[in-house]
């Protein structure tokens, strides 16, 4: 890539271009690219009205211009998205490749090929990086859209009732505006490469149809000779260097903190970003599917390509603690089950998900005995996807480091013993073993810039891993800024994780405040000192209570961030509206607002799973 002082003079002051130079300093490929498509957001949004006379060009262009537009939580749209960019650039074709944040939506009613792939959060939820975009789409502003072609790429987890939701619904919505679909949408599992790849391949045939190859194309991104050798079907051996418990005798939950060693690896994180592990299901795990099963793990297996034995296939290859429909559904058939089949009906979802919770597929062997073959058992079985961690560490404080917090998922169902497969992976695998890893980017998740700006971290529970990665940083930079920290677990005295680094931060002043909510811990009456009933708090509690301390941080430009379970998100995004409401003397339409201009500028980010 060229160095910015080999680009043509900008239409900028010395001044602005000096600034400019300083924000592009040391930024890899990813994050310039994601800037360049941050600053045609902010263009559109800013031009002046007068300004229109580009429009009659850009629509010439948009006729022979593929634009493919991604909305992504966790990186899985992002890098299909990215693959069918790349694809469509060898092909020769004219591409744009936007997220959806940075997509500006006034151009909409100018495209002509458009690939959306997004991605659904939770109970139907879109990611937060396609809220706008999704807003928009959805509302009363946006236009009629008879011009434009069309395709759609859902991603989901069929273990959620409202699986794919938002793909489902921004496919109908364009074909309400008027739009015309180039071939129907596709919905994709956790194994998301059985249904994106054909519908990649799909939508590459189509854009080659209707577009024109040009022999001039750009492209999108330049390679990168610095890029790591190791990715998600690449992971990096990883040595396990300390596995610790850090919740204390008496908690009901085994929270780990984890390390790893990245020497020789060359992944350079930074704080926000996640660790993907790839796991492999426990031993006994695999032995009881295949005693209730009465099969031969020896079996040779041969599926997609590849032949492996079947205790291999369901040791390193297939999804054992996660129930999803098609399996569900395989198994429904196989029993014979009417009352189980008739849970799968649509109408049913929201209970389907409940008995499905805290089961997996041993339990489902166990309580609707069925018979299965090796290869059929394979076949219907999802492929065993990586489990993502934030972070929980900053390089310049560990050096070739990477730390974890992970909890340990371990209950009981029945009266058996049941774990989470990537969790469990690590606290059995014990120091010094090697833990397949790779690099999960999340450049919606970055400390400001500027470090004199403040810092507002919310995150309960293992939440508050990339806060510590966060503390870490800004102290190793010297930031000027303050910093403000939000937790949350049931006890003070089992649960207070990383109780001691917060404390020595608070007392050194590089943690200037820290707010605390154990929601189990028994209020206590002050003039009668008696037990009065179990009151629970929560980090939301907290926030409403400093609500006004909270509202004067952002309006002297701190940025806030919240990280942890998806519904744990919404009850925080609920107290802030009610902050911004009560102490900045605004309706609940224009809290929202205040919001979501917070988030448009990059100072409220979430990471929510």
């Amino acid at each position: 890539m060229s160095s910015p002082q080999a680009l043509p003079a900008p239409p900028l002051s010395a001044e602005h271009a000096d600034a400019l130079r300083r924000l592009t300093d040391g930024l890899d490929g990813a994050g310039l690219w994601w800037l360049s498509g941050y600053a045609a957001g902010l263009a559109s949004r800013s031009a002046a009205p007068a300004a229109q006379a580009p429009i009659a060009r850009g629509e010439a262009a948009a006729g022979n211009r593929l634009t493919i537009v991604y909305g992504s939580q966790t990186g899985n749209a992002r890098r299909v998205a990215e693959r069918l960019a790349a694809d469509a650039e060898r092909g020769g074709l004219a591409v744009r490749l936007l997220g959806a944040d940075a997509y500006p939506v006034r151009e909409l009613k100018h495209e002509r090929h458009l690939y959306l792939v997004v991605s659904t959060q939770g109970d139907g939820d879109p990611p937060d990086d396609a809220r706008d975009l999704y807003a928009f789409l959805t509302g009363k502003r946006a236009p009629k859209l008879p011009q434009l072609h069309y395709a759609v790429l859902g991603l989901g987890d069929s273990s959620y009732p409202q699986f794919c939701a938002i793909g489902q619904a921004l496919d109908a919505r364009l074909a309400e505006l008027g739009a015309t679909r180039m071939f129907e949408r596709g919905d994709a599992d956790l194994d998301i490469d059985t249904v994106a790849g054909p519908w990649r391949e799909r939508a590459l045939a189509a854009a080659r149809e209707a577009l024109k190859p040009s022999a001039t194309v750009t492209p999108l991104r330049p390679p990168s000779a610095a890029a790591s050798a190791w990715d998600r079907d690449r992971p990096f051996a990883a040595e396990l260097l300390v596995d610790q418990r850090i919740t204390t005798a008496g908690s009901d939950r085994d929270i780990r903190h984890v390390e790893l060693s990245l020497e020789d690896a060359g992944l350079q994180y930074e704080p926000g970003d996640a660790l993907g592990v790839w796991p492999r299901n426990a031993p006994e795990l695999v032995d009881e599917v295949l005693s209730t099963l009465a099969l031969d793990g020896d079996t040779a297996v041969v599926h997609g390509g590849d032949e492996l034995p079947l205790r291999e296939w369901l040791g390193a290859r297939r999804e054992l603690t996660r129930l999803a429909r098609p399996l569900l559904a395989a198994h429904a058939e196989r029993a014979g089950d009417a009352a189980f089949a008739a849970l799968l009906a649509p109408d049913r979802n929201a209970e389907l998900a409940r008995w499905a919770e805290r089961r997996q597929a041993i339990d489902l062997l166990r309580e609707a005995p069925a018979a299965w073959s090796a290869d059929a058992l394979v076949a219907a079985l999802r492929p065993l996807t990586p489990r993502l961690y934030s972070i929980a560490s900053s390089r310049k404080a560990v050096g070739d480091e990477a730390h974890l917090t992970v909890a340990h998922v371990d209950y009981l169902h029945g009266g058996a013993r049941r774990f989470g497969v990537a969790s469990h992976f690590l606290a059995a695998a014990g120091e010094g073993a090697s833990v397949p890893v790779y690099l999960e980017r999340n450049e919606r998740f970055r400390l400001p810039a500027d470090p004199a700006r403040d810092v507002i971290m919310i995150g309960p529970g293992t939440g508050v891993a990339p806060f510590r990665g966060f503390l870490q940083e800004r102290v190793a930079i010297g930031a000027g800024g303050r910093h403000w920290l939000f937790f949350g677990n049931p006890h003070f005295r089992s649960d207070f994780l990383y109780q001691l680094e917060w404390q020595r931060a608070l007392k050194s002043g590089q943690l200037h405040r820290i707010d605390l909510a154990f929601s189990r811990d028994r209020a206590r009456n002050a003039a009668s000192g008696s037990a009065a009933a179990p009151r629970k708090t929560y980090v939301q509690d907290r926030i409403r209570e400093r609500g006004r301390d909270l509202y004067a941080w952002l309006e002297g430009g701190a940025h806030l961030y919240v990280c942890g379970a998806i519904a744990m998100g919404k009850d925080v995004h609920a107290a802030l509206l009610e902050v911004i409401a009560a102490h900045g003397g605004r309706d609940a339409e224009a809290a929202n607002g205040y919001l979501d201009e917070l988030q448009q500028q990059g100072r409220y980010a979430r990471d929510v799973y």
